[in-house]
């Protein structure tokens, strides 16, 4: 069952197309990939998704046509954004952030559990529950942002540029982390980033993004076949 769909994507900043017609598809439970540049588009897809630019086309999700929705809207229909750069509340401790992402649940009663369960998932987190998220390392931050989103207990997470800024060491755990998440929580997961290597450790299908357009769509194992994805993202 397809959970999301885009067909034919535009997106503007003002004057300034920067989508030319995206399509793409991630079922439920699914994780796919966008790799590209910069300034292929990547990021806009995403906030084309959460209603935070002007766009035409057709996105939908679970069946309702989400465009033109604004971001409270869609997030309030099970789609949870994690932005590059991460985007904490830094003068919110880690707890806090963490209840902050839970605000829209109504089964008070499980976000303590859930909470316990994010903690687990990044035990690096647990000695930091009281500090300011601004006080957190790079990857600890990075680690909040998306345990705040799952928080939300979203169908489907958009992840941009997780690795971004961090250690290999620290962006592999991250990963691993948020691989266990996918598997053990069902969320349906879509994914920039520019590390293909990574990525490919979550996503089984991808697609590359040139100047605001699809340019190759399969999946990871006839992308890491090609000799251009080897060159351009794998580096082989």
């Amino acid at each position: 069952m397809t959970l999301l769909e885009l067909d034919d994507v535009t997106a503007s900043y003002g004057p300034v197309r920067v989508l030319e017609g995206i399509s793409l598809s991630v079922p439920e439970g699914g994780a796919v990939g966008i790799l590209g540049a910069n300034g292929a588009g990547k990021t806009t897809t995403l906030r084309a998704i959460s209603g935070m630019v002007r766009t035409g086309g057709s996105i939908t999700f679970d069946g309702r046509s989400i465009a033109g929705l604004s971001p409270e809207r869609v997030a309030a229909l099970g789609i949870a954004h994690v932005p590059e750069g991460r985007g904490t509340l830094g003068g919110l401790t880690v707890r806090e952030n963490l209840r902050v992402g839970a605000y829209l649940r109504k089964d008070s009663k499980s976000v303590p559990g859930d909470i316990d369960y994010c903690l687990d998932l990044f035990p690096q987190l647990r000695n930091r529950i009281r500090s300011a998220a601004a006080a957190l390392s790079g990857g600890e931050q990075q680690m909040l942002a998306i345990a705040r989103a799952f928080m939300a207990k979203p169908r489907l997470l958009l992840l941009d540029e997780a690795s971004l800024g961090l250690a290999p060491g620290t962006a592999k755990t991250v990963y691993e982390a948020i691989g266990r998440l996918r598997k053990e929580s069902g969320i349906a997961m879509l994914v920039v980033e520019q590390n293909a290597n990574l990525a490919f450790t979550l996503v089984e299908s991808a697609t590359v993004l040139e100047t605001g357009r699809n340019v190759l769509t399969g999946s990871t194992a006839e992308l890491k076949g090609m000799d251009e994805i080897r060159r351009a993202y794998l580096g082989g």
